[in-house]
């Protein structure tokens, strides 16, 4: 296994975007996000980090297969729903905040580092860019939710050891189509905040 973690751009990154799209097909499909997924969105989603001036995507590479990826947008390029929460909060300039849209990776390449690179690249990425807040969100599932497999366990202290802060007082939510559901609904996300010192 000869895993390599790079940033992806232009021909690459186009190249790159139905793996992309099956990747995250796959991916949201576990617990928590039980997203059933549709090619046709992926494609079109993913076409922003083609088109929008500050986007950020990482590869994961083993060999030439992509088994990981993860992606950031300046929060003033995001959808309404994510931009809201910190438009309406007196503490953030929105201008001033990089979002980190996702980061998936295979089941058989977790464990080893990838998503602290994912990580490191992306809040590099912010500093290149003048951004001194980085954001993401997370859905919030219940503890006894039916789906949650046994022995599941969040990224929360993951997050913490990064230097994030879970923010409940930001949230918002985000329709999708869950596994099982005939139509999308919306799904409360919590977002979590590292500002830089």
């Amino acid at each position: 296994m000869t895993l390599h973690v790079s940033p992806a751009t232009g021909k690459e990154l186009r190249a790159a975007l139905p793996d992309l799209a099956r990747l995250r097909m796959t991916v949201f499909r576990d617990f928590p996000y039980l997203y059933e997924g549709s090619a046709d969105y992926e494609q079109r989603y993913l076409e922003t980090y083609l088109q929008a001036p500050g986007a950020f995507v990482v590869l994961a590479r083993d060999g030439d297969r992509v088994v990981g990826a993860s992606t950031a947008l300046p929060l003033l390029h995001e959808t309404p729903e994510v931009r809201r929460p910190f438009e309406q909060s007196p503490e953030f300039d929105p201008a001033q905040v990089l979002y980190l849209g996702e980061s998936v990776l295979l089941p058989d390449y977790r464990g080893q580092g990838l998503g602290h690179a994912f990580f490191d690249q992306r809040e590099a990425h912010a500093r290149t860019l003048g951004l001194p807040v980085t954001a993401f969100c997370a859905v919030q599932r219940s503890p006894s939710h039916p789906a949650r497999p046994a022995g599941h366990r969040p990224l929360n202290a993951f997050w913490q050891a990064r230097g994030y802060a879970e923010r409940p007082d930001l949230q918002t939510e985000m329709s999708w189509q869950e596994l099982g559901e005939v139509q999308e609904t919306p799904k409360p996300m919590h977002f979590w905040v590292r500002q830089s010192p």
